[in-house]
């Protein structure tokens, strides 16, 4: 389990991946929900502010992880249909709809995607737990990845498979280890680069982890060309020790809150687990605290979400998340930083930046029932 002060690594080197999680802003974001406290990174990234313009309603988040609890209270209502990819074995592709148990019907400690979904767009304001980046945004769950890992073919099919089923976001708290980049270099592998270059193709962004083994470069898929990689920074806007610096070749890289992967859970980011599964050293049942660039990565895709549901391009949405992220300490916009890329993504400055359309008109996946 990936809390308080563990984070994921991948388990293989060649053909696999797997999970990436281990500012000072207001006192607290101020919904009504109980946890809403410990949302440190809401006040960060601005999210409350920017609710008065959007809170993402008409925008769909598709998380390509380790799949979502479909019961969860804080989720339920925000769910649309999705797939399952991995332990499909002979019946094909795909072979479920998303749920974090998968084909087998157990859990294999995959808690992992519905921690990332609500920080996306767990419902606010409902008295249960927490509140999302987008709250009004829907999440459609694509399992790809089984007790922590699973293929590229695997991840490429559930990239597919969202952007043809009405995702405008494709979330991918995942990666390959340190200096997997030279696989996709190479052409060893390139199922995933193709994948985000036909997401992009169809106007969906990809907003994925940097990684956690601190160094110099965004890790696969977050290097790859067309993606957004996203750094984590602790609740003091420093970067997180254990996150990769956010540097890439096409230079769309910001960063965003991820925890400090320490001692204490409420320097780390809460968020909704499996019903049950909550660590008792946190404290709570349905909800836990984790770390980890898998956890700064949903923040970014529920500020892309915000902008989504305003109509806006793929291009202008990534123009708003890079031109408005701020740089710690000074503020500054505009300005790139090997330690923070673009900065710290601003969701109440990019829901005002130019280029909104009197709102979301375009694509809508499914309802989940």
């Amino acid at each position: 389990m990936y809390r308080s002060s563990k984070f994921a690594m991948v388990a293989s080197l060649i053909g696999a991946a797997a999970l990436l999680s281990t500012s000072a802003g207001l006192a607290h974001a101020g919904t009504n929900d109980p946890l809403s406290g410990d949302q440190w990174g809401l006040n960060q990234v601005h999210a409350e502010q920017a609710w008065a313009t959007s809170t993402g309603r008409g925008a769909v988040v598709a998380v390509v992880d380790t799949g979502v609890d479909l019961t969860h209270p804080d989720l339920e209502s925000n769910l649309v249909a999705g797939a399952t990819f991995t332990g499909c074995a002979t019946t094909g592709q795909p072979c479920g709809n998303g749920d974090f148990r998968g084909p087998d019907g157990q859990n294999n400690g995959d808690e992992h995607g519905t921690h990332v979904a609500g920080i996306v767009a767990a419902v606010a304001n409902n008295g249960t737990g927490v509140a999302g980046v987008a709250p009004n945004a829907r999440i459609m769950p694509v399992k790809v990845l089984e007790e922590g890992s699973g293929t590229f073919e695997d991840i490429a099919a559930g990239i597919r498979w969202s952007v043809d089923h009405g995702a405008d976001v494709i979330n991918m708290s995942l990666g390959g280890l340190a200096g997997t980049q030279v696989i996709t270099l190479t052409g060893l592998e390139s199922s995933v680069t193709e994948a985000i270059k036909y997401a992009n193709a169809q106007g969906a962004s990809v907003i994925a982890a940097a990684g956690n083994s601190a160094t110099a470069v965004c890790n696969t898929p977050a290097w790859e060309p067309g993606a957004i990689c996203v750094a984590s920074t602790d609740r003091n806007e420093l970067k997180s020790w254990f996150s990769e610096l956010p540097n890439k070749l096409d230079l769309k890289a910001v960063a965003a809150p991820g925890g400090a992967g320490l001692t204490s859970c409420k320097d780390d980011i809460v968020s909704t687990v499996p019903v049950g599964t909550g660590s008792a050293s946190c404290g709570q049942k349905d909800y836990d605290y984790y770390a980890g660039t898998s956890m700064a990565t949903p923040h970014v895709a529920g500020v892309a979400a915000l902008l989504f549901a305003q109509g806006r391009t793929l291009a202008n949405v990534e123009d708003a998340l890079l031109d408005t992220a701020r740089q710690p300490g000074t503020g500054m916009t505009g300005v790139y930083s090997p330690a923070y890329g673009w900065g710290i993504a601003d969701a109440a400055a990019a829901v005002k930046y130019a280029g909104a359309a009197a709102g979301k008109g375009g694509k809508s996946g499914t309802d989940k029932r």
